[in-house]
């Protein structure tokens, strides 16, 4: 740490009152102010000289001037337009930082990977995301196959928790499966409110997302696998057949042809969604095309 490091309350206070920038809920912004952490989350992320890195939401650049100081190249989706002149700024110092106006949902990211990170050997995902948008903006990232190896993202602690959650925990759900589905997924630490301003209402957690080469199970159709784990935690405490009876259509209609789908599956109609492993749900997904009046 130096005295020219954002990542402090110091700093990022006298950058608040020269720019007049006045935080704005609906984007969910808290700015990091503890180096400590930062240096936590790069050192997890396994950046060198030759990492290009994507950001989501770098603020006024804390966490994105040290990742400039590691990283071969840093490529920052911004989508807060006051933000612009802060990070011009305080990243002047460095050459190898690209700064996109753009929401990250909205921004065409293949593209501008393309555009700056190609001559990178290993890209990684490193950033403290919006707690309102962390699940969209995962699933969409890992949804469109990008050459992404990996993920270390700051969120809020149970939506982190979720992610890592293992089979028949109150935490595990559709969400587990559809991370668990493409990546490794491990925890780093847990964040206090503190190192934060304004501190959020909520405790977070860091969570490393190693992408697999292969998803961790076959299947003739990812989202349908998405979408029948989705249907088996629609209501929890239901058993799995009351689940699917609301989730697939005229499903009261259908109640004997679900029953038998289930049978030939291996589930008993009886389960939770929580009690099913990933090859469970993929079991399930591969049979269904066999019962062609049952459709989600």
């Amino acid at each position: 740490m130096n005295d020219k490091d954002i990542a402090t309350p110091k700093r990022t206070k006298a950058l608040l009152d020269q720019y007049g920038f006045k935080f704005k809920k609906s984007l969910g912004q808290n700015f990091l102010i503890d180096t400590n952490i930062i240096q936590n989350i790069i050192s997890a992320s396994d950046i060198d000289e030759n990492t290009g890195v994507i950001e989501v939401g770098p603020g006024m650049g804390s966490l994105t001037e040290q990742l400039a100081r590691t990283a071969k190249k840093v490529l920052a989706f911004e989508i807060d337009q006051r933000l612009i002149p802060v990070l011009e700024d305080t990243l002047s110092p460095y050459d190898n930082v690209t700064v996109v106006n753009e929401d990250i949902l909205k921004a065409h990211v293949e593209k501008e990977i393309k555009t700056h990170l190609q001559d990178c050997d290993k890209i990684m995902l490193v950033a403290n995301l919006p707690y309102y948008i962390t699940t969209p903006i995962l699933m969409n990232l890992l949804e469109n196959h990008l050459p992404i190896d990996g993920y270390v993202v700051m969120m809020q602690k149970e939506v982190g928790e979720r992610l890592n959650a293992q089979v028949g925990s109150k935490s595990y759900g559709s969400l587990s499966i559809a991370c668990q589905y493409y990546t490794e997924t491990e925890r780093v630490l847990v964040v206090p409110k503190t190192v934060f301003m304004p501190p959020p209402n909520v405790d977070s957690i860091v969570i490393k997302l190693t992408t697999r080469k292969e998803p961790i199970v076959e299947v003739d159709d990812e989202k349908l696998l998405f979408t029948l784990s989705k249907g088996a935690f629609a209501q929890r405490r239901k058993t799995i057949l009351n689940n699917y009876i609301s989730t697939i259509k005229e499903g009261k209609l259908h109640k004997d042809e679900i029953l038998e789908w289930l049978s030939a599956s291996n589930i008993d109609p009886k389960r939770r969604g929580e009690t099913l492993t990933i090859q469970e749900y993929a079991h399930l997904c591969n049979n269904l095309k066999k019962y062609p009046n049952l459709s989600v």
